[in-house]
């Protein structure tokens, strides 16, 4: 059973209690990420992130990770785009310790000067360490490239610079200004009591406030046809192409959900068929949705060698193309369709899963939605469904194309893009 309180500051409570299982998965979440940071400050979210583990009046950073380690309990925290998490899984006896240790991280941090300065190398060396990676740079340049000039297209790790001068004025601004009570939300899944919850949480966080700050407005507008290429010596030329896709509530999302299996969604996908196994083009061939409060992107990936890059591309758009002009298999549909609802129903034997579930519900839909309400949008969408939504995403004048590898002297014009 889902039960949510909301305190009379806005902070709001909501819990799912699963009897049966041995753990507990509490979150703080915050609905404001990267997007919601001064282009200055871009990365301050994520550098927020690190600082919260580093010591409270009660406990240095020595003592937040023993303590975490002495109930067997995992600890730990995620920024992106739109929110930041901070979560504990522990064992369902533990609760009131994690919840109390969650609590004072979230709320009593003090941001030791020296602490700033040590983390700042840590974060540096983060961002070297994504930069390293081919597959992980790939994805997140395509996300830059794609909502270019918006801060929804700055970088969640932010840049050399933008750490470089964070301050610790501006570090402890943003979180005053950001960490709203009306953008908090406490997600706790598993074998958890709501009203012990609530009574533990209640009197730590009803007190909290914010200065209120409006938020920048970062309307995503329709995406441009464009090509981005980085040139790097490897030994594979790695390939995004992506369109515009849907918000994260929109009413076609389970359709887009299906499409995108479909697509490129697991080894019976068309890309994966046509692309690794009848051709043997690539070993990692998928596709992805990325959803955000108002706005979206569906991209396909491929690693390949530089002289099957071109029919890599051509391939994946073919396949767009095949979408918008011929209906889905009843079979084919109705096989994704249970890939689906399998992993969907999967998931909710796993309490971190149920705890972001929670949490996003609140964030994107503003409500709880029953699992069995999902289950009845993905057996409601037809072949119809699909082109309808192909049709109005698989346009030439809406893809993007990002390209990493030994590609200089290669041609690639927008030219080549058109489904």
């Amino acid at each position: 059973m889902i039960k949510t309180t909301t305190l009379h500051n806005g902070v709001r409570i909501v819990t799912q209690n699963i009897g049966y299982m041995h753990t507990v998965t509490t979150g703080i979440w915050v609905a404001n990420g990267t997007r919601s940071e001064a282009p200055e400050d871009n990365g301050v979210a994520h550098f927020i992130e690190h600082m919260l583990f580093k010591g409270t009046e009660r406990r240095n950073a020595q003592q937040i990770t023993r303590e975490i380690d002495s109930m067997g309990g995992i600890l730990n925290a995620f920024t992106g785009h739109e929110y930041v998490c901070y979560y504990a899984k522990v064992l369902a006896k533990f609760l009131p310790r994690a919840a109390d240790l969650l609590a004072d991280i979230f709320l009593n941090s003090t941001f030791p000067p020296e602490e700033i300065e040590r983390e700042r190398k840590v974060v540096l060396q983060e961002i070297k360490m994504r930069d390293d990676s081919p597959e992980e740079c790939i994805h997140d340049q395509f996300h830059q490239n794609f909502w270019q000039g918006q801060m929804l297209g700055m970088p969640v790790l932010g840049s050399e610079e933008t750490i470089g001068g964070l301050s610790r004025t501006a570090i402890l601004s943003h979180k005053s200004s950001r960490y709203r009570p009306q953008d908090i939300i406490i997600a706790a899944a598993g074998n958890v009591n709501h009203d012990e919850l609530v009574a533990l949480l209640a009197p730590l966080f009803s007190e909290i406030s914010s200065p209120w700050q409006p938020l920048v407005n970062d309307r995503f507008p329709l995406p441009e046809k464009k090509i981005c290429t980085t040139v790097r010596e490897m030994e594979q030329t790695l390939v995004c192409l992506g369109t515009r896709s849907l918000r994260y509530d929109h009413e076609d999302r389970y359709a887009l959900f299906l499409l995108t299996t479909i697509l490129g969604g697991g080894m019976s996908s068309r890309l994966f068929q046509e692309i690794r196994e009848k051709k043997g083009l690539a070993y990692s061939v998928y596709s992805y949705i990325v959803p955000h409060a108002d706005s979206g992107a569906l991209v396909t990936y491929a690693g390949t060698e530089k002289d099957h890059c071109r029919e890599v591309i051509d391939i994946a758009q073919r396949e767009m193309t095949r979408f918008v002009a011929e209906p889905v298999p009843q079979d084919e549909l109705d096989a994704a369709r249970e890939q689906l609802k399998g992993k969907t129903l999967m998931s909710l034997e796993s309490s971190d899963s149920l705890m972001t579930r929670l949490a996003k519900n609140e964030i994107y839909l503003q409500k709880q939605q029953p699992i069995d309400d999902v289950l009845a949008h993905y057996d409601a969408v037809h072949s119809e469904d699909l082109q309808r939504v192909s049709r109005e995403l698989f346009r030439s004048e809406f893809l993007h194309l990002e390209v990493m590898g030994p590609v200089a002297g290669m041609e690639l014009s927008a030219g080549i893009l058109g489904v």
